[in-house]
């Protein structure tokens, strides 16, 4: 028998959306890993990330509905005009649940005022990266830790934070990012460390916003007296040569002179898979004016199948110049 992601949540079949949302809090943080050290947390974790990437879902949460997790992965038939012919949705669960949690706490840590004991502001101005290239793997130098004589009582290191920058395009599409890191660990005897790599895998999601927030769970340097840092990539975008983001949607600069902005043009703006959509305006466009182009812009972080608008924003050119002759003539076609 498939699972059943309701179950999962402690949820009905009817529950709300909101309803959903509230069960994942609720699950989320009861098997959280940095909360929970019971054996089998880790998994039912995984698992609640898992029912609501479903449940929030409602194209995946239709299919689960009618023929359940087996029929959601491609293990039952559906049925369409053409009688049974298997699923045309296929469904794997590839996503990180610790992403989906730092996503849906906004990047924040529901869990510092009761794990994490600091001296002072998360951002430490002498917490220092090595530089980390993307596109190919970049390394990570991490602050040491701070130990200290104060007996058994160890404190985690700040937060250790570091940009990733992704493309538009990565955006539109989702991406992979890979970074390996090196670190501290503790060896066997509790006193002396070594130096290890590690690769952490980001899987960026369709339309995240800038600011979205990564961590790694306690991924900084290990000493005998501390509790290593968590390691939180932000977000950021990297500049475009055509495009400028406004949450999920994209402002392409249309320049057009004098003339077309009085008499109508043509414009053809480009879109980030590739294809041009010309658009012919008649009317008057005044300097900052912007036209629409509705679902051509970034999927929303929430539902991807449904995307932003694509703004055409106008600048008009201005002559320098206007010989006399054509002067007079303007002054007599142009309204006061």
């Amino acid at each position: 028998m498939g699972k059943d992601y309701y179950r999962t949540l402690g949820l009905s079949r009817g529950a709300s959306g909101e309803d959903v949302r509230r069960a994942y809090r609720r699950q989320a943080l009861r098997f959280h890993p940095d909360k929970n050290k019971e054996p089998g947390a880790e998994e039912r974790f995984k698992e609640v990330a898992e029912a609501y990437d479903v449940l929030s879902d409602p194209k995946k949460r239709e299919i689960f509905d009618k023929y359940g997790e087996e029929g959601l992965k491609g293990g039952a038939p559906t049925s369409g005009p053409g009688g049974s012919n298997g699923p045309t949705f296929t469904y794997t669960f590839r996503g990180d649940p610790h992403a989906m949690f730092a996503e849906f706490f906004d990047g924040r840590n529901p869990f510092d005022t009761f794990f994490v004991q600091r001296n002072g502001d998360d951002e430490d101005g002498d917490d220092t990266f090595t530089t980390f290239h993307v596109g190919g793997f970049g390394s990570v130098g991490f602050p040491r830790g701070r130990g200290g004589a104060e007996g058994t009582c160890r404190k985690q290191d700040p937060p250790v934070l570091y940009d990733l920058k992704v493309s538009l395009e990565e955006i539109y599409s989702g991406c992979t990012k890979k970074m390996k890191i090196s670190h501290k660990r503790l060896n066997p005897d509790g006193k002396t460390v070594r130096n290890e790599d590690k690769i952490l895998t980001i899987e960026v999601k369709r339309g995240w916003k800038e600011g979205t927030k990564i961590t790694f769970p306690k991924e900084g340097d290990q000493t005998p007296n501390n509790i290593p840092a968590d390691v939180v990539f932000v977000l950021k975008d990297k500049p475009h040569g055509v495009f400028r983001r406004e949450g999920s949607d994209i402002v392409y600069p249309a320049k057009i002179s004098l003339r077309e902005a009085l008499c109508g043009c043509t414009v053809t703006p480009p879109t980030l898979d590739g294809r041009t959509i010309p658009m012919v305006f008649k009317d008057v466009l005044k300097p900052g004016v912007k036209r629409r182009i509705p679902g051509e812009g970034l999927p929303y972080p929430r539902t991807p199948d449904q995307r932003g608008d694509l703004i055409i924003e106008f600048e008009v050119k201005f002559p320098d110049r206007i010989p006399p002759s054509s002067k007079t003539l303007l002054e007599q076609i142009l309204p006061v």
